[in-house]
């Protein structure tokens, strides 16, 4: 049996607070790393670079040919959109050819910060950049060295997961070098990722603005600030990140159960020859469970998103080739945490 010991969680702000950087210390990245990362940029590299919600595969945003080995090096299917890093929001005009009210709101209240927007593509965005849609993912990164280099480089970067297509997004630097190894051209390192799971993103594209991804910003937060409840469907006109329907999956298949059936699910897994891996809820933290590899939650819903794809990576390399795991109350980070899961433990294609 094995646990957890998370560092302390980020404050919890004030409904409609903006989010603030620094919270944490961080990892920086020295001037010369920085240097050499910009210039494999400019020369249609790939770099994996640090953000506070996870790891990014990023690739010059105005360069085709750039973004397109992307999609080689994950196995991304090229119909599957990539949100571009900028700067500040005073460079968001630059990539898209509006910015609506809504849209201006929401960037000055959380960017930088784990929020994507949705919104019409500029001319400055390539079509292998959007999967062909005339819409781009646009966000700003809460990171120091994810902005460090942004102003370096002068530029938009393309940066989804820098980890194969489906598979669980990386949260350090280590995890990144052990699942792409050489075909990535550089990796920064920035330390363990802040937030954890991915930004959320909404669609600000309509007069009512809707979430299409949750993530770091929670949907109390958006609400308080815009005013309005907002819809979380569970399907969408536009295509964005994060939607197919076995994503961020460990190796081991993921099986959800209700919290109180956990243990019982697990030791009758581990009976039937499986070994399995437990993520078992905080409130069960006291039960012995009789299986291969236990992860005891903690019961911040903060430290639980921070350290996710960190526990379905250790059950994974602990050899566990089952996971039986429950969905929090789906409010606050809970929601994305549940998005999450409910896609790790998706219909796995056969092919």
């Amino acid at each position: 049996m094995f646990s957890t010991n998370a560092a302390t969680p980020r404050p919890v702000w004030p409904a409609g607070a903006k989010w603030n950087r620094g919270r944490i210390a961080r990892v920086t990245a020295r001037t010369s790393d920085i240097e050499k990362a910009t210039g494999v940029l400019r020369a249609g590299g790939l770099v994996a670079l640090p953000t506070e919600t996870v790891y990014g595969l990023g690739a010059n945003a105005e360069d085709p040919t750039a973004v397109s080995r992307i999609f080689q090096v994950k196995g991304r299917p090229p119909t599957h959109p990539l949100i571009v890093h900028i700067g500040g929001a005073e460079h968001l005009g630059d990539w898209v050819q509006d910015v609506p009210a809504t849209a201006r709101l929401l960037a000055e209240r959380f960017w930088p910060g784990p929020l994507t927007l949705v919104l019409r593509r500029g001319q400055r965005v390539p079509l292998e950049a959007t999967g062909g849609l005339e819409t781009v993912a646009v966000r700003v990164p809460d990171h120091p060295v994810a902005l460090a280099l942004l102003s370096a480089f002068d530029g938009g970067v393309t940066a989804p997961s820098a980890n194969r297509f489906g598979s669980v997004s990386p949260t350090t630097a280590d995890h990144v070098r052990a699942e792409l190894g050489d075909a990535v051209d550089f990796v920064l390192d920035g330390g363990p990722c802040e937030v954890g799971v991915e930004s959320t993103i909404v669609d600000a594209t309509g007069e009512i603005p809707s979430i299409l991804r949750p993530g770091g910003v929670t949907r109390e937060d958006l609400e308080a600030v815009l005013g309005c409840p907002l819809a979380v469907p569970s399907t969408s006109r536009v295509r964005v990140p994060g939607q197919h329907p076995s994503h961020y999956a460990p190796r081991a298949r993921v099986v959800l159960v209700e919290p109180e059936k956990v243990v019982a699910e697990a030791e009758l897994a581990q009976k039937l020859g499986h070994q399995v891996g437990v993520l078992l809820p905080a409130a069960f933290a006291d039960a012995t469970v009789k299986a291969h590899a236990v992860v005891t939650l903690p019961r911040s819903t903060a430290l639980y998103a921070r350290g996710l794809y960190g526990f379905l990576r250790e059950l994974d390399q602990r050899g566990c080739d089952l996971i039986v795991a429950s969905l929090p109350v789906e409010e606050g980070l809970g929601l994305a945490i549940a998005n999450r899961l409910r896609r790790a433990a998706g219909p796995r294609s056969t092919v």
